[in-house]
């Protein structure tokens, strides 16, 4: 008796778990069905969990921080051949200044690349991507910032947007929010300083090959100037031709020399350290650093235009994040690169404190003899890397600046398909190579080349200090003391030292900033007049009725095959639909309204990729679908892009029809119920609505296709019961999918608008001059749409139109 009462409870159990298993899939039908935003988009979105770079396994993290040094420490790495040469440019005052210089040298690597990137900056990443545009990203997922208003309820169910809105504890995030979206001003500003620190660190991507290949060329005693520049320009030629290669192979390659230089500098700078004076370890007191300042008053300020440079390539590890991940460049920086900096530093200290005379050329002069040629080969090859860190970075930002519509299109080849963010830019790569040649030519010696490097990279970090701060207050949501903290510190540090830079503006300074200007200019152009284009689509979008009297016209014709018609607007019909039929009075049997959407992430799920909707009436065959893609995601090769597509409107057919029938299995149960207008309602009093729609819908479709005759008798019209509907809607799900894989068989074919776009005759000057000229000389000089979607010219159809912002 007692193992029955047992089994009966068991079964009870299982029962009620099955139960609310139901009810829970009911809740999360009908919640699929409350938004409908194609006017606001809907769709499927499915729960898969999102992958993270910091769960990688140690074997792949090794793997990672083998590869980031020979990438992203090259900069940073041969700082110590020019950075006490940079300092004393005057030669040494007081041997006690050594000390001083030193001190700043240690507590700048230890505050700045060691504390500040290393263990606060690479964990304000977007999903693993770092740099100016993924900071831009993070707040524009949880503040509506974004200049481009696309944002839709569905994209924050996405499983990479990883977004936790701020608590009722948490007021002040909500209130700077709430600020930032209310304010045009705002929202302005922060998309200029993520192009700023864009153009910045482009700037540090021509710079540092320059001035690394340069210094390291120079321990070439009996080359003069001439034949130095030559060989550093055939240098650069030969990085920049082997960047094709990705940076998964060039990592590899580059990792060995890397790791044998800093071995190098650490155990030549340990001599020298033991040898000449090892009592240069007191400057680890920071009271030298005041003594310095006090000693030598507005020289030792300008003076640290040359400190500074000991921590340029900080920037590249959190822009080249991206190509790696936060624990192993952790793991590199911080077992291999912060020691061997901190030994070189302190050898050459000691050497200079024996031998001051020889500060124009510390490095070269403090190797002993008999390493000093297998030390200049080394140096060289590590010089030639050093350039890698900011020209992988330079491809990552762009990249994500592209994603966001902020830079005219461009083609990025992904080099890895075991690390989703190493990718490649053709167009840029060149740029960047004739740039470099420009900027060698003309500037010639490393002193020069220093006083333009400097101020392109402290820019670069203070936008990322202030970016990170609003990460802080907005996403994070920690103590306002430590963020007080933080923004202080690293502000205060960062600007005395921008400070002393522009002392330098006139002899070499103004470079990074005009070069910044131009691509300010070009990116704000870019994004302003895209900008525009959208608000006007938004503007002129057709209503849902134009589809209704579409289908009421018997001279409109249905050629075979599945059309795509492309257009950014993901609300509503796009204006150019209408004056494709105009033009040429057919559509095909299937047509698919493509809208390609940038979303604030890196990566979006394939699944969750395509969100499709039925634009009325549905018999007509007439889709809308947004193919969301983070910035950091390629829509792929033709092929499999229409296979993607078509596989995925097939799944969103079944998972429709799946709703339907549940939805009126939760009628017979008297659950709540959506009904399929997309409005939630409850009770039996929805029950003869829902009904009548969805008999419109088989009626409808039934006598479209002739098929399934008897389903129009007056006995079944008069037994609208739930069974009857479930068993017609696998037939018409069938049907549906086959007409649809049928309609692909007979092609896919592209639609495209060849949108001229001009400003309105009252505009004003100034937008005249952006639109008219600026933007389309962009659009005519870079790659075109279907360039960049890759869309076969055999099956593209284009229609002009005249866009007036």
């Amino acid at each position: 008796m007692a193992s029955s009462d047992s089994e009966r409870h068991t079964e009870e159990a299982a029962e009620n778990k099955s139960n609310k298993q139901l009810k829970d899939r009911k809740f999360s039908w009908a919640k699929l069905h409350r938004v409908d935003s194609l006017n606001l988009e809907a769709g499927k979105v499915s729960n898969s969990a999102a992958g993270h770079g910091s769960k990688a396994d140690w074997r792949t993290i090794l793997s990672l921080a083998f590869q980031s040094v020979g990438v992203i420490y090259g900069d940073i790495g041969t700082s110590p051949l020019y950075v006490y040469a940079s300092t004393f440019t005057d030669k040494i005052g007081h041997k006690d200044d050594i000390l001083g210089v030193l001190s700043l040298i240690i507590y700048t690597i230890i505050l700045v690349p060691m504390t500040k990137y290393v263990f606060i900056v690479l964990w304000a990443n977007d999903n693993g991507d770092g740099g100016a545009f993924a900071l831009y990203s993070l707040v524009c997922r949880y503040a509506k910032v974004s200049l481009i208003p696309n944002q839709e309820p569905e994209d924050r169910e996405l499983s990479h947007y990883n977004l936790e809105l701020p608590s009722n504890q948490f007021r002040r995030a909500q209130k700077i929010r709430h600020n930032l979206e209310k304010s045009k001003l705002a929202k302005i500003f922060l998309v200029f300083v993520a192009i700023l620190g864009t153009s910045m660190v482009i700037g540090d991507g021509v710079l540092t090959p320059c001035i690394s290949v340069l210094s390291a060329v120079s321990g070439i005693k009996p080359l003069g100037q001439e034949a130095i520049v030559g060989v550093s320009i055939a240098i650069l030629v030969a990085l920049f031709c082997v960047q094709r290669l990705g940076t998964d192979k060039v990592g590899y390659t580059f990792a060995p020399a890397i790791c044998i230089w800093f071995l190098f500098i650490s155990g030549i700078g340990l001599y020298n350290l033991f040898k000449y004076d090892v009592s240069v370890l007191r400057a680890f007191n920071p009271k030298y650093i005041i003594d310095y300042f006090k000693r030598n008053g507005t020289k030792g300020w300008m003076s640290l235009g040359g400190v500074f440079l000991c921590i340029t390539g900080s920037e590249a590890m959190f822009a080249d994040l991206g190509h790696f991940s936060v624990r192993s460049i952790q793991l590199s920086f911080s077992c291999l690169v912060f020691p061997a900096l901190l030994s070189a530093y302190s050898g050459q200290a000691a050497y200079l404190s024996k031998f001051p005379e020889d500060v124009e050329n510390t490095f070269y002069a403090s190797i002993p003899d008999p390493l000093y040629w297998p030390t200049f080969v080394v140096a060289v090859a590590a010089a030639i890397i050093a350039s890698q860190a900011m020209i992988s970075g330079t491809f990552s930002i762009v990249a994500q600046a592209q994603g966001l519509g902020c830079f005219p299109r461009v083609k990025v080849i992904h080099t890895s398909a075991k690390h989703e963010g190493q990718v490649y830019i053709p167009e840029l790569n060149y740029f960047l190579m004739i740039a470099c040649v420009l900027v060698t030519l003309s500037f010639k010696t490393t002193e020069k080349l220093g006083h333009a490097y400097g101020i392109a990279v402290v820019t670069a970090e203070i936008i990322t200090t202030n970016m990170v701060t609003l990460v802080m207050l907005v996403i994070w949501k920690i103590s306002i003391w430590w963020i007080t903290l933080f923004y202080v510190v690293y502000f205060s540090i960062e600007s005395t030292y921008f400070s002393a830079q522009l002392t330098k503006f006139t002899q070499g300074g103004y470079l990074p900033l005009a070069f910044s200007a131009v691509l300010v200019i070009i990116m704000g152009t870019w994004h302003y007049a895209q900008k525009l284009r959208y608000q006007f689509e938004l503007n002129n979008k057709v209503s849902s009725e134009y589809v209704r009297d579409l289908a009421n016209n018997p001279d409109i014709k249905r050629v075979p095959g599945i059309g795509l018609l492309y257009s950014e607007l993901v609300q509503g019909i796009p204006p150019i639909f209408p004056h494709f039929v105009n033009n040429i009075p057919s559509v095909h049997s299937v047509i698919v309204l493509v809208s390609i959407k940038s979303i604030p992430i890196s990566k979006v799920a394939l699944q969750e990729r395509f969100l499709f909707r039925h634009v009325e009436p549905r018999e007509y065959n007439v889709f809308r679908c947004v193919v969301r893609l983070g910035y950091k995601d390629q829509l792929g090769d033709t092929e499999d892009f229409e296979n993607q597509l078509v596989e995925q409107l097939n799944e969103f057919i079944r998972h429709e029809h799946y709703i339907l029938a549940a939805d009126q299995q939760v009628i017979t149960d008297g659950e709540i119920v959506p009904p399929v207008s997309g409005q939630l309602v409850s009770g039996k009093s929805s029950r003869v609505h829902m009904e009548e729609d969805l008999q419109r819908q088989v009626d409808s479709r039934v006598s479209s296709t002739g098929s399934i005759r008897s389903m129009n008798t007056p006995a079944a019209q008069s037994n609208r019961s739930s069974s009857r509907i479930q068993m017609v809607s696998p037939n018409l799900e069938e049907e549906e999918m086959q007409f649809v894989k049928k309609a692909k068989g007979q092609g896919v074919f592209y639609l495209l608008g060849e949108a001229e776009v001009v400003a309105r005759q009252d505009a004003s000057f100034l937008k005249k001059a952006f639109v008219n000229y600026g933007y389309n000389f962009l659009r005519k000089n870079f790659r075109q749409g279907d360039k960049a979607m890759a869309i076969p010219q055999t099956r593209l159809l284009r229609v002009g139109m005249t866009y007036e912002l």
